[in-house]
């Protein structure tokens, strides 16, 4: 990297070679925390995209060294980026960083595996949530965190689609936990691996939750799992038409097949437009 491409600004609009060569030199970390954002951001399909990703996962720190959270922090959107580019060659770093003492790391690397459907991760996820609402679900002293990312283990164990009698019964251990979202988690990962409407009716619950950010995470929930019986529920949720939109475009997207005695695909496209 030349002098004047490190002195750029770190958010400073980039290329894919350019983005390349900032995470290929280690002297600034803000050049490639932003390097490792844009990668996963434009999908890149560059062959040494993948390769130097992994990389700047594997240079993370423990947090009480100087760089430590720097180095995390890349780490994070290197993640997340992987996560993204599709490519299974990055599961094993992947599951190197669920017993990282990062949570915000530990959590990026849950929702990345996700996001690849990686089944091999599936023993260590539910590993990580096997303690319950009063190990892994328990807040941290003085923060709002959990002891385990337990919104995005729950989600990701229903991503991956596995739904093996281990995995409905470490996401029911879940179910009545006190906190709506990780609540909402559990029942949207149910609901997505056994398409039971027992794990629907939560959610619809919720949609009438009152907090604004509790219905919000109720819409996307039901759109990400495309549960065509939410239609209606949607539609009338007080939340803003933008939220409706996008959930009512999972129930199209996500939705297996059109079922008897469900709303159709024409249906959910007429209410959409009804929103417009």
């Amino acid at each position: 990297m030349t002098a004047a491409e490190s002195s750029l600004p770190s958010g400073e609009p980039i290329c894919e070679e350019e983005a390349l060569a900032r995470l290929r030199q280690s002297d600034d970390q803000s050049l490639q925390y932003y390097a490792a954002w844009w990668l996963g951001r434009t999908r890149s399909q560059h062959p040494e995209a993948v390769p130097l990703l992994r990389q700047a996962l594997r240079q993370r720190q423990p947090r009480q060294e100087g760089l430590g959270v720097e180095r995390n922090a890349v780490a994070r959107n290197a993640a997340r980026a992987l996560g993204k580019l599709g490519q299974s060659e990055a599961v094993p770093d992947l599951l190197d960083c669920l017993d990282d003492p990062d949570h915000g790391l530990r959590e990026a690397a849950t929702r990345a595996l996700g996001d690849l459907g990686a089944t091999a991760a599936v023993p260590a996820l539910c590993a990580l949530l096997a303690s319950g609402p009063l190990g892994a679900g328990a807040p941290v002293e003085g923060s709002t965190r959990l002891e385990e990312p337990c919104e995005a283990l729950l989600e990701a164990l229903g991503q991956i689609g596995e739904a093996s009698p281990a995995v409905l019964s470490t996401l029911e251990l879940f179910v009545n936990h006190g906190r709506p979202l990780v609540h909402s988690a559990a029942c949207r990962a149910l609901l997505q691996l056994t398409e039971e409407e027992r794990w629907g009716q939560p959610l619809l619950e919720l949609l009438q939750h009152p907090q604004l950010q509790i219905r919000r995470s109720a819409l996307m929930d039901l759109g990400a799992v495309g549960w065509r019986p939410a239609l209606d529920p949607i539609c009338s949720t007080l939340a803003e038409n933008s939220l409706k939109l996008i959930a009512l475009r999972g129930l199209v997207e996500n939705s297996r097949r059109d079922l008897p005695g469900q709303p159709d695909t024409a249906a959910v496209l007429a209410a959409m437009d009804d929103l417009l």
